[in-house]
């Protein structure tokens, strides 16, 4: 049987199925003077490089979004149950 790739692209998405190193995880994460976006460690597609302000500012945003979105949850969850509702049915 032949061997299959453990890294490569595919449709121009970079993969990486090779047994991860921890110098590598820990590496992955940061990289000062690459983009905003780098290779995943381990799996398919990128992830944010914290060496790179814009990632910070993408955290900030959805930490924003997801406190903004448990707080309306919140909200909703005490307006429902306080009165009954009433449902006519017309025949």
């Amino acid at each position: 049987m032949t061997d299959k790739p453990q890294s490569g692209e595919l449709f121009g998405i970079p993969y990486n199925f090779a047994r991860p190193s921890l110098g590598r995880m820990l590496s992955a994460y940061w990289q000062p003077g690459k983009g905003m976006l780098v290779e995943k460690p381990f799996g398919i597609g990128y992830t944010l490089n914290l060496a790179n302000w814009r990632s910070w500012i993408v955290l900030g945003i959805a930490a924003g979004l997801f406190y903004q979105q448990q707080g309306s949850a919140d909200s909703v969850d005490d307006e429902v149950g306080e009165e009954p509702v009433e449902v006519i049915v017309d025949d």
